[in-house]
């Protein structure tokens, strides 16, 4: 078979396979504090438990939380063992959690996504698909974002222990993890056990356009404070009456504006306000604070604790009760001297011919969680464009080579070169 043939062959049982896991509804809510906080998450883990038990694969075991792990046992001694870890929850902006794939040639001009709703990608407007003119890509309909973060990862990871059992080549030990509510603040990888992921490192595949490469994040910490204020009738409120919004008002504008998520860029951290909810007795804000830096967070939360005294100072009769949780750290404080999975990383993308572009995340993936627990899980390209949109979509291409650098990962680490 010439290498077309494989890679169209390739092709097609990844969009097929693809198809299949975006057809499982699954999007996380962030409202719901059980893991998963969905049903369709149960579903997904189900369909992905029968695969993995119908491949042979074994230690396989679907806990509680829906938290699926399995084990590819190794036919070659020597090599690291391998992980992968990828969440099964799509992402709640607003849109439909019903997802319409489409398979659309781009020429480069306005494609229509949806006719019966007039939704249109103005290729003016999308620009970073002007490198993909002539190929094919997987859309959705518009009316929702197309599941490519993290199903694209979940298709990728399936698809190459499929090849393995099916093609029997030399490879180290493999553990695997889908992981739910990634989402809605990386649930699921906190909760991974892992005695049943005993792995010397492992990767997501998270990211974005070709060549995408991490190994840094965002630290993270979520902040929320209570107002407790006093009510009064408008009438014989005077010296009474303290207005719990008013308090919220005061706290949020003791921060600086313009160190926010959109006023800042590149390695740039941010205290970002988002989310507000007030009456006349009581109010609470929440904030994002991040940082790549471990001590520009910590110097962020100080911010926030000095702001609530002030604000405190400024109505003493209202009661403030301020929680700061730290949300996940960042992968690069967890490498330590130990750099064989990013050394690994660098050799599979040279391999292949895929220039690296080496990036500090501004976010967090499942691997950030797993990074500060000890398990070292960089990050890399989906092939998948515009995550967390209407318009998100895959570059057919893009997505056989994230398949094939991870079909290399397991030949490098196991001493094969092809």
């Amino acid at each position: 078979m010439s290498e077309k043939e494989m890679a169209g062959e390739i092709s097609d049982r990844l969009v097929a396979r693809f198809r299949r896991y975006v057809a499982v509804t699954s999007q996380s809510d962030a409202a719901v504090a059980d893991v998963p906080s969905t049903a369709g998450q149960w579903d997904m883990a189900r369909l992905l438990e029968g695969e993995l038990r119908a491949l042979g694969l074994a230690d396989i075991a679907l806990d509680e939380h829906a938290v699926l792990t399995a084990r590819l046992p190794a036919t070659v001694e020597g090599a690291p063992r391998l992980g992968f870890c990828a969440h099964m929850d799509t992402v709640d902006v607003g849109l439909s959690p019903e997802i319409h794939p489409q398979l659309l040639r781009y020429e480069g001009k306005d494609l229509c996504l949806n006719a019966e709703r007039d939704i249109w990608l103005r290729a003016a407007e999308h620009p970073e698909l002007a490198r993909h003119v002539g190929e094919e890509i997987i859309f959705g309909d518009g009316t929702s974002v197309l599941g490519a973060d993290n199903k694209a990862a979940v298709t990728t990871v399936m698809e190459l222990l499929a090849a393995l059992v099916r093609e029997k080549p030399a490879h180290g030990e493999i553990f695997v993890a889908f992981v739910p509510d990634e989402e809605i603040g990386l649930r699921g990888s906190k909760l991974l056990k892992l005695e049943r992921f005993p792995v010397d490192f492992a990767y997501t595949i998270d990211s974005c356009e070709v060549g995408e490469f991490v190994y840094e994040t965002f630290n993270a910490a979520q902040v929320t404070l209570s107002i407790a204020g006093v009510t009064a009738h408008p009438m014989s409120a005077k010296g009474v009456l303290v207005n719990p919004v008013l308090v919220a008002a005061d706290f949020i504008g003791r921060f600086d504006p313009s160190d926010t998520p959109e006023c800042t860029e590149g390695r740039e951290g941010y205290c970002w306000v988002n989310h507000i909810a007030a009456g006349p007795a009581e109010a609470v804000v929440k904030m994002s604070l991040r940082d790549f830096a471990a001590a520009g967070l910590a110097r962020r939360k100080a911010l926030v604790a000095a702001a609530v005294k002030a604000t405190q100072e400024a109505f003493p009769r209202a009661r403030l009760a301020l929680k700061i949780e730290d949300a996940y750290g960042n992968i690069a404080d967890a490498l330590g001297n130990d750099r064989r999975c990013v050394d690994l990383l660098e050799r599979a993308f040279a391999a292949l011919g895929i220039a690296p572009d080496v990036i500090a995340m501004r976010g967090g993936t499942d691997g950030s969680a797993l990074s500060a627990r000890g398990v070292p899980t960089p990050n890399y390209f989906t092939g998948g464009l515009n995550f967390h949109s209407r318009f998100e979509c895959l570059p057919v291409p893009s997505f056989v080579q994230a398949y094939r650098l991870s079909e290399r990962l397991v030949a490098l680490a196991a001493g094969r070169t092809a």
